[in-house]
């Protein structure tokens, strides 16, 4: 009898056999530089495979060779991940903004132009006014009531329609949760991969926000899903790491990139990374009850002037109904303005006893954050004031304590506003 399991259950065995580590129940970590070949001839098939000389046999094994191109805790947490996001490859990194820069290094050449979301994260935002423009890439902002048509028209206005080679999503937005339409963008790179049939313009969506379990953007139209795995599938504020998931096409180029610069991630955090990813649905499925349970308290509190959340938009509207295309959660992020700008933010900010003062997200403990004066501060004025990102923002990121608990905090941190 044959019976799919789902990828919760495989998380426990996918691409892991005990009788190769003396019957161990769990990957042991293989803390190795380097690895052994049996003969000359099998080290030179392994290395052609491994620097994309050619294509991997169909029943071909690739053999393992130095741990900054493979290392077996790497290989079991990729095969893991690819069950979440359906996806055909994976690439780990030592870091979110690994994953991110090595996509738009690769993606990316001098004199290109891409699209991207905004507002999108503080580092991603930096990179790309800061790097990208060293290098001569041009990069469009969008925002998400841009149809399909204003986006065809802003990059033919650009002059370099002919350039176009990404466009970069981030949604649901950080830190606003505004959502962009992945499909409508997909539409958008079809529309210029059919007019310029010698390249290909591939979108990339940012699913951090998310996790690998309330979206799936590939299946959506998206060629590239990239994570900071500190967040949802680290889970526990203890480790550093990135991911990148699409074709194998794409993945390979990327896995290439990474060989060169050298910004995997290690056997140890992958050992780690494996361990909360048998973790990864309860705790966001409890982080999402908890999540809708301090909406629901915040949005009708006097001195909040307005939430955003997911699970608080209105049904019948256009966003209403993106959000349910898009995701089967509305997450476990909450942001919301409070009366009295940076003032009355620090004042609670600095009220707050069980919820920890902190960046980052996803975590087992509940955080909350200033984006204005914190992860965003790098953003101009300007941009600030259009994305709503003002000084009245805060952002929560919803741990799994106690549901009653968490709204107590809140509760007698705004007491003291």
């Amino acid at each position: 009898m044959s019976h799919k399991l789902r990828p919760e259950s495989l998380m426990m065995t996918h691409g892991y056999k005990p009788e190769l580590s003396e019957g161990a129940v769990k990957p042991p970590i293989f803390q190795t530089s380097t690895f052994v070949f049996q003969t000359a001839e099998e080290g030179k098939a392994f290395f052609e495979v491994a620097y994309g000389l050619r294509e991997k046999g169909q029943d071909e094994n690739l053999g393992l060779i130095y741990s900054r191109l493979n290392n077996p805790n790497l290989e079991i947490l990729e095969d893991r991940l690819c069950l979440w996001d359906k996806s055909e490859d994976c690439a780990v990194f030592e870091s979110g903004m690994s994953a991110i820069s090595s996509v738009l290094l690769e993606f990316l050449k001098p004199g290109d132009l891409m699209l991207y979301s905004t507002p999108t994260y503080g580092g991603t935002d930096h990179f790309i006014h800061d790097l990208l423009v060293k290098i001569n890439v041009t990069a469009l902002p969008i925002r998400p009531d841009h149809t399909k048509k204003d986006m065809i028209k802003m990059i033919e206005k650009s002059g370099k329609a002919d350039r176009l080679a990404l466009i970069y999503l981030e949604t649901p937005a950080n830190p606003t949760n505004d959502l962009f339409d992945i499909g409508r963008c997909a539409k958008v790179a079809k529309h210029f991969n059919k007019k310029y049939k010698d390249k290909k313009v591939h979108v990339a969506v940012d699913n951090t926000y998310m996790g690998p379990l309330w979206s799936h953007p590939l299946t959506l139209g998206a060629d590239i899903v990239l994570y900071s795995a500190t967040k949802y599938i680290g889970g526990h504020s203890d480790l550093i790491a990135g991911a990148v998931l699409g074709s194998k096409e794409v993945i390979g180029r990327i896995k290439v990139l990474r060989t060169f610069l050298g910004n995997m991630v290690g056997p140890h955090t992958a050992w780690l990374l494996l361990r909360s990813l048998e973790t990864l649905k309860v705790r966001m499925e409890a982080q999402m009850k908890n999540a809708q349970a301090v909406a629901n308290f915040i949005k009708y509190h006097p001195k909040v002037k307005r939430v955003h959340y997911l699970g608080c938009i209105p049904q019948g509207t256009k966003e209403y109904k993106l959000y349910k295309k898009q995701y089967s959660s509305p997450g476990a992020m909450v942001s919301f303005e409070i009366k009295g700008g940076e003032k009355a933010s620090f004042k609670f900010l600095n009220a707050l006893s069980l919820i920890k003062l902190a960046v980052s997200l996803g975590s087992t403990e509940s955080l909350a954050q200033h984006p204005a004066s914190m992860t965003h501060i790098g953003v101009s004025d300007e941009d600030k004031k259009a994305f709503g990102i003002t000084s009245s923002l805060i952002r929560l990121s919803i741990g799994v304590e106690h549901a009653d608990d968490i709204i107590w905090d809140i509760q007698q941190a705004l007491e003291k506003v």
